[in-house]
C-alpha cells in the first residue's frame, strides 16, 4: 500500500501527527507479527514500540514511492532477529528438558483474540501449536515463513527484509516448512467441523464441571493422552490417571469459577479462584483448550505474576465479580506482565 504523498510527505518533514496517521493503519499487524516472532505478548509489545521510535528517527529515508508497509515490517524484523538473539526461544512445559532451572525457562504466552473481522490475523498462525513450533526455528526460518507464508510477502521482498537473497530466503523457507510440519488439524478447522452447537455443549459441561468440583466430569471429557500444565510451573501431566490424581489433589479442592473466552485462535477459559478473605473470586489465571475428536486433548493453564495460581510472590489482586465480561478477562490478563517469577 502507497501513503498519500501529501501525509507522507508531511511525516518525511518532521511531522509527529502525520507519522502517526502513516503507522497507525500497521500498528497492529506489527504486533501480531512480533508475537509469532517472539512467543510473548510483552516482548511484543516492547519491539512493535521500539521500532516505531526507530521508525520516526528514520523517516527521512523513506523514499517517495512511500512503500510503508514493507519498511515497517522491515524495521521491526531487524528489531526482532536482535531479541532472539538476546533471549532465546519461549516454551511451554512439554517441551522442557528435565532438569532445566526454572530460572533458565521463559515461558510461552497466550495472545489475546481480537475482533475476527481482523484481516492481519490468521488466526491458525497464532495457536499455540504453531507458535511452540516456530520457537524451534532459528530467527531468520522464523521470520522468511511467517512473512512469507502468513503475512503473503513475496520472495524479493522478504529478502529485501532480511538483507539476504532470494535464494537463501527459498532454502530457510524449505528447512522451516520441514521443521514444523505436522498432520494434526488446526484448531479453528476442529471448531469449525464441530459446529456451534457442539462447541456451546462443550463450554457448557466444562464449566459446570469445574464449578461442581466435579473431576469424574473432568475426566470424562478428555482426550485418553490429554495433556494438562501450568506455565510457570515446570510440571506436566499426561493421561487421564495422571490428571485426574492431580486436580483430585490440588486444584479441586478449592472453589472455581471459569468464564468461557477465546485466545490464540483456540477456546479458552478466564479462571477465578474463590478468595476467602476478600470473599470474592480473584483471578486465577487463563486456560488455554485443545479440541481434538470433540474432547480436550491439551490444557495451557497460564497464571501471571499476580495470580495465586502462579506460586509467585506478588501482591494480591483486586477481586473480580464472576459477572467480569470477556473484555475485562483479556484485559486483566494481557495487563498483568510476563508469565514468570
Amino acid at each position: 500500500m502507497i501513503a498519500p504523498a501529501a501525509l507522507l510527505a508531511a511525516a518525511r518533514s518532521g511531522d509527529a501527527s502525520a507519522f502517526e496517521q502513516l503507522v497507525a493503519p500497521y500498528r497492529a499487524e506489527l504486533q501480531a507479527y512480533c508475537y509469532r516472532m517472539l512467543g510473548s505478548v510483552h516482548d511484543a509489545e516492547d519491539v512493535v514500540q521500539e521500532s516505531l521510535v526507530r521508525a520516526w528517527r528514520s523517516v527521512g529515508s523513506l523514499d517517495e514511492r512511500g512503500f510503508v508497509r514493507a519498511w515497517l515490517y522491515k524495521t521491526a524484523t531487524n528489531r526482532c532477529l536482535t531479541a532472539i538473539g538476546q533471549r532465546g526461544r519461549r516454551e511451554l512445559p512439554a517441551g522442557i528438558t528435565p532438569g532445566t532451572p526454572v530460572t533458565e525457562i521463559s515461558w510461552l504466552e497466550p495472545y489475546p483474540d481480537t475482533s475476527p473481522k481482523a484481516h492481519y490475523l490468521a488466526r491458525e498462525s497464532v495457536e499455540l501449536a504453531f507458535i511452540a513450533a516456530l520457537q524451534h526455528l532459528s530467527a531468520v526460518q522464523r521470520a522468511a515463513l511467517i512473512l512469507r507464508e502468513v503475512l503473503g510477502f513475496s520472495a524479493a521482498e522478504v529478502a529485501g527484509q532480511l538483507g539476504t537473497s532470494t535464494a537463501a530466503v527459498n532454502s530457510a523457507l524449505q528447512r522451516a516448512r520441514k521443521a514444523i510440519a505436522s498432520t494434526a488439524p488446526t484448531q479453528q478447522t476442529v471448531l469449525r467441523d464441530l459446529g456451534d452447537a457442539a462447541v456451546d455443549d462443550i463450554v457448557t459441561r466444562w464449566t459446570d464441571a469445574w464449578h461442581a468440583g466435579d473431576v469424574d466430569a473432568i475426566v470424562a471429557m478428555l482426550a485418553d493422552d490429554a495433556r494438562y500444565s501450568m506455565p510457570p510451573l515446570p510440571e506436566w501431566y499426561r493421561g487421564k490417571d495422571e490428571i485426574r490424581a492431580f486436580l483430585s489433589r490440588e486444584p479441586l479442592q478449592s472453589r472455581w469459577q471459569f468464564l468461557p473466552t477465546t485466545a490464540t485462535g483456540q477456546l479458552a477459559f478466564g479462571t477465578y479462584l474463590w478468595d476467602s478473605s476478600a470473599g470474592a473470586y480473584v483471578p486465577g489465571g487463563l486456560d488455554v483448550l485443545t479440541l481434538l475428536d470433540g474432547y480436550v486433548a491439551d490444557i495451557v493453564a497460564s497464571s501471571p505474576p499476580t495470580s495465586p495460581a502462579s506460586g509467585c510472590a506478588a501482591a494480591s489482586p483486586a477481586p473480580v465479580s464472576t459477572a467480569t465480561t470477556t473484555i475485562g478477562i483479556r484485559k486483566w490478563w494481557y495487563m498483568a506482565g510476563p508469565s514468570s517469577c
